[in-house]
């Protein structure tokens, strides 16, 4: 069998192959006799029936693509191994097969043209030198304190306030109702479906209902009525509403004033684990501040790895893209899944076929950020202990079910974590990183589209 490779776009290997004529001739003969032993042909014993009958009921081209499938499958498996070919997986015909049947005769040679995935050509650029920028994430105390007053508010005792009017902050008991302006005066509006209610409890505060609802109830008593001119905002979920005027008319029939509870002793035993308030603030100081060192890395990695990523060339092949694809479906549809989602329901035909589309980006990014990565560290020695390893598998099964774990699986993403991590430190070691302000620096979503768009890493 003769073969001669092409190197293709998109890494892949051209193959064109010359399958001898006896090849073709004995496959010829095996297919029509298997053909012949599993196909029922009225007024002939199963396995008895005479070629020429065969082939008239079959027909010539039925047959003939029957054996070109199986030499085109024998041949391209022969030549992978015979060119030691790094396969990624299927073939991509190049030949017309249409073309193959119509030319191809029991008994002489056959050439077609054939295409399959490699693991693509890393070809770095500058990684060490490099000056970059990353938002640098501070603590803020009063993150911790904003989070102690949302525990104390969860925790507030309801008091009913009889002696003053309504102010933010609130909890008022209402009855109210929408209607649209009337076209008439003195006439009443037309009843709004769904902007009416009894009994109705609702916080005083910014954001809740359409802008001015809350702001007109404030300074109001129990059991006085108003009316408030409002109009929806633009962005109602409800379109044929959305900028539409409303005439609210609300009753205030109670008020209730929040009393929270000490921030004592008491308050943290009960919120928490710890015995003191001191204790509690502690923890969740150093937790904010791990936090936050943690949200700076993260960032530092990110700049490294866009600037890397300008600097390198990889042509990543459909094989590998289209596995990565299915990787951040399943990642979706396990999420869904522990929501309490139907995933059949959810993942109908156009949906997936919008995820696809909709995840190829992330698959490219992730892809190439991997294969630039292991290259470094391939290209610097960097390498991972048993201990190193060992002692992160025993960090992530700590709190799994061992019958529930993939050995196989945790050993690659431990190994590939790892040593991602140990890359990314070595190269925040060899670069120059400038802290800069949260919110300084542009999105993630635009460094993603000038990922897409470079021709350095186009598909």
């Amino acid at each position: 069998m003769k073969i001669t490779q092409e190197k293709l776009p998109a890494s892949q290997v051209g193959l064109e192959i010359e399958i001898p004529a006896e090849t073709s001739k004995q496959t010829y003969e095996k297919v029509v006799k298997q053909i012949a032993r599993t196909t029922n042909i009225p007024g002939f014993r199963q396995g008895k029936v005479p070629r020429p009958i065969l082939l008239q009921r079959l027909g010539h081209d039925r047959i003939k693509a029957a054996v070109l499938e199986e030499l085109i499958q024998d041949s391209l498996k022969i030549a992978v191994e015979q060119e030691s070919i790094n396969s990624l997986g299927n073939y991509t015909l190049r030949s017309e097969f249409e073309d193959l049947v119509k030319d191809f005769q029991p008994g002489n040679a056959v050439i077609f043209k054939a295409a399959v995935d490699v693991p693509p050509e890393v070809t770095l650029g500058q990684y060490q030198g490099l000056e970059v920028k990353a938002e640098e994430v501070l603590y803020d105390p009063q993150t911790v304190d904003n989070l102690i007053d949302e525990q104390r508010t969860r925790l507030a005792t309801l008091i009913p306030v009889e002696d003053r009017p309504a102010q933010m902050g609130d909890m008022a008991v209402m009855d109210f109702e929408g209607r649209k302006p009337p076209e008439n005066e003195g006439e009443e509006g037309e009843l709004i479906e769904g902007t009416n209610a009894e009994e109705f409890q609702v916080e005083l505060a910014q954001g809740k209902f359409i802008p001015g609802f809350v702001e007109g109830i404030v300074g109001m008593n129990i059991d006085e009525s108003k009316k408030l001119d409002l109009v929806f905002p633009e962005d109602y979920p409800q379109k044929e509403l959305a900028g539409q005027p409303v005439i609210f008319s609300v009753t205030l029939k109670e008020l209730k004033e929040k009393e929270l509870p000490e921030l004592d002793d008491d308050f943290a035993q009960e919120v928490s684990e710890f015995e003191t308030v001191a204790q509690l603030r502690e923890s969740l100081e150093k937790q904010y501040q791990e936090k936050a060192e943690n949200d700076t890395k993260v960032n530092i990695q990110g700049a490294i790895v866009e600037e890397l990523l300008k600097h390198t060339t990889i042509e990543i092949p459909e094989t590998m893209m289209e596995e990565e694809i299915q990787n951040l479906l399943m990642q979706t549809a396990n999420e869904i899944q522990r929501m309490g989602v139907d995933v059949n329901q959810f993942f109908t035909k156009d949906m997936v076929t919008r995820m696809r589309e909709t995840a190829r980006p992330e698959a490219s990014k992730n892809l190439h950020t991997n294969l630039i990565i292991e290259k470094i560290a391939e290209q610097e020695s960097i390498t991972l202990s048993d201990e190193e390893i060992s002692a992160k598998i025993a960090e992530v099964t700590k709190e799994l079910n061992p019958d529930e774990i993939d050995q196989n699986k945790l050993q690659k993403f431990v190994k590939n974590d790892l040593l991602s991590e140990k890359t990314l430190d070595w190269l925040r070691e060899k670069n120059t990183v400038e802290l800069v302000p949260e919110g300084t620096l542009k999105s993630p979503e635009s460094e993603d589209e000038t990922l897409d768009n470079s021709p350095e890493t186009a598909e």
